[in-house]
């Protein structure tokens, strides 16, 4: 019950997302949790507005999305990616929508 409070509190502005969780438990059943940021798969969805990728993404394009979108997205992904700088955080985000069949426009 504590923990529905806690993480409640935490996600309310977040309600609606999906949102992923690394949750740490202790041997005297307290608990730490990080909460990362949403997929890039879903920022993704969001702004070119579709309900789901391409089912063949090598051969199907459902939709495009522009440079400034991918940025905008790396942004608000910068502290979950691996990545160096802003200009790695928009090549995974580009190789991501790509994967789903979204093509990547300048």
């Amino acid at each position: 019950m504590e923990f529905c409070k806690a993480f409640n509190d935490k996600t309310k502005s977040m309600a609606g997302k999906p949102v992923p969780v690394e949750i740490t438990v202790y041997k005297d059943k307290k608990f730490d949790f990080k909460i990362k940021s949403p997929p890039a798969s879903f920022f993704i969805k969001e702004a070119v507005k579709l309900k789901g990728g391409s089912k063949e993404p090598g051969r199907n394009i459902v939709a495009s999305i522009s440079k400034k979108q991918l940025e905008d997205i790396a942004n608000q992904k910068m502290n979950d990616l691996n990545a160096h700088d802003l200009e790695e955080a928009v090549k995974i985000i580009a190789g991501s929508a790509r994967s789903m069949g979204i093509e990547v426009k300048d």
